[in-house]
């Protein structure tokens, strides 16, 4: 039973939890505030789907035992034991989350309430410092995440107790602490900082949603490792019911629903018959004309149905086959699946619209795909490029002309690429840049003071959530000569001339320094900004 490879439920949280480090690198905007609430309904969703298949697990186990009580008892008292280790795991996490809410909440906000209480309708949210303290601790109290992580570690020390010892090689049971973590800077760090350093509540309660859905996957693990040790051979059924083993229930719109029907403990060289109807709860024997037959191979019925409908679809039927006696046996069933459409969640981390000749960055995640399978592009293709980057993906519009791009996102499949949404972005100039004179203070400085920063500097208005250095080509300094007449000097470039320097060093206390006619390169092409002008102190 060694080499055991990583199963679809593994897999999934692997890929949830993808999302959630991709997002952990990006700034909190209410996008990607958003996109936490998205990740966390998607994995609230996940972990009810992983605890049902749980439950059918036991349910499996107790119909072995009353078959064969003697036989199956040790292996049902200890996944019994697996499943009270699990439960007092997943109740401490579930303490732990609702402590930190209170925390966070503050006021009159209780445990009870946070029990219950829907993530996206919590105020406190974007807040990290109270997350990082209650995890990681302050001067005067311990964090919780020194203790989370041993109980995490003696969790899965007792369910690996239920391994035999030359079956350990190769399980995995996932729950991971002993990585190696870095930080933005490569720089080593621990599980506990990796997980929780600055993390806003959004994000934490995700991950230890995350957790229970790895709990529950570590869960099953053993109970299935437990039920396989059973020898069905040793058995002689006296009851059989069908099964529909889906390969997933959530299904994108134009898809199809796949799923297996088959009948526990026959033989697999005899085929049945198997019936369907769609949007039935069930499909009675004597309406039999009502239903649709289905393929069958190797004691199996595959299932193949259009997603052509969003939500949850149901349908019904039932197994015919032939017993040893050559009697016509009917097993029923029933299964339901949900249809959803393909979306993807695509922002601009720094602005709402996309700024020419300069790298953009862009955050992009699609529901049930992992990032290596995304692939964007602009429309129209000219307008400029989408390229990947260690934190996300830049785009960058090289044309002078478009006023308007939408990025669209589709991602591979079996079948090539499947189409999972688009968004329309505004296509402008960067602002121009506003002329600056370092050391001057309420646009007065001494001659010293301007001297000592020889030069002209330019930046972005404070509005402009982007970063982007322009710089000054050129500009004329004007300044008082006497009599009511000026000298006017010119400089290419940002620096003061010599004789822009000799000038300044002339003027006397209330003289008016002008800088005009500023010119400045930005992206794609060079501009005139404004005039400024500094009072000598």
């Amino acid at each position: 039973m060694a080499g055991y490879k990583e199963t679809p439920r593994q897999k999934m949280i692997g890929m949830m939890y993808l999302v959630l480090t991709a997002l952990l690198a990006l700034n909190v905007s209410r996008q990607i505030l958003n996109s936490y609430l998205i990740v966390n309904d998607s994995m609230v969703a996940t972990t009810k789907l992983f605890s049902h298949s749980v439950d059918e697990m036991y349910a499996d186990f107790e119909a072995q035992y009353q078959i064969n009580p003697v036989k199956v008892k040790a292996y049902r008292d200890e996944a019994i034991e697996v499943k009270t280790l699990s439960n007092d795991f997943i109740d401490y996490i579930k303490d732990i989350k609702a402590k930190l809410i209170v925390d966070c909440e503050g006021g009159e906000f209780t445990e009870a309430q946070a029990d219950t209480a829907q993530l996206r309708y919590l105020k406190s949210i974007a807040n990290f410092d109270i997350p990082t303290h209650f995890f990681l601790g302050t001067d005067l109290k311990k964090g919780e995440a020194p203790v989370l992580k041993a109980n995490i570690e003696e969790y899965k020390e007792k369910l690996y107790s239920y391994i035999k010892a030359e079956d350990k090689e190769g399980f995995s049971l996932g729950l991971i602490t002993d990585g190696d973590y870095t930080d933005r800077t490569g720089q080593k760090i621990d599980w506990a900082t990796y997980q929780f350093d600055h993390t806003v509540l959004a994000a934490t309660v995700v991950i230890l949603n995350n957790l229970i859905a790895e709990v529950y996957n570590a869960e099953a693990n053993i109970v299935n490792y437990l039920y396989s040790s059973i020898s069905a051979k040793d058995f002689k059924f006296d009851e059989i019911s069908a099964k529909v083993i889906a390969n997933s229930n959530y299904v994108f719109k134009g898809d199809e629903y796949n799923a297996d029907v088959i009948v526990a403990a026959y033989d697999s060289r005899q085929d049945p018959e198997v019936y369907i109807k769609s949007g039935v709860d069930s499909l009675p024997v004597k309406s039999i004309g009502q239903g649709t037959k289905v393929d069958t191979e190797f004691g199996k019925g595959v299932i193949s149905l259009p997603a052509s409908s969003e939500g949850t679809q149901k349908y019904a039927g039932f197994v015919k086959i032939t017993d040893p006696m050559g009697a016509d046996k009917y097993y029923h069933f029933k299964s339901e699946y949900m249809v959803a459409v393909p979306s993807a969640t695509i922002s601009a981390t720094k602005m709402n619209v996309f700024y020419r000749g300069v790298d953009n960055p862009v955050a992009i995640s699609a529901s049930g795909k992992a990032d290596n399978q995304l692939k964007p592009r602009l429309v129209p293709a000219n307008a400029g490029k989408i390229s990947s980057s260690d934190e996300g993906w830049v785009v960058k519009i090289d044309s002078k002309t478009a006023f308007e791009v939408e990025v669209e996102i589709y991602a591979d499949d079996e079948d090539g690429q499947m189409f999972m949404g688009k968004q329309p972005f505004r296509i402008k100039d960067l602002p121009d840049p506003v002329a600056l004179v370092y050391g001057a203070k309420n646009e007065k400085i001494s001659t010293k003071g301007l001297l000592a920063n020889p030069f002209l500097a330019c930046k972005l208005p404070e509005y402009v959530e982007f970063e982007f250095k322009f710089k000054v080509t050129s500009f004329t300094m004007v300044v008082p000569k006497g009599g009511g007449k000026v000298s006017t000097e010119k400089a290419e470039g940002q620096t003061f001339t010599l004789g822009m320097k000799n000038l300044i060093g002339n003027l006397k206390k209330n003289d008016m320094v002008t800088f005009k006619d500023v010119r400045a390169q930005g992206p794609l092409r060079e501009r005139k900004i404004n005039s400024i002008t500094v009072t000598i102190n």
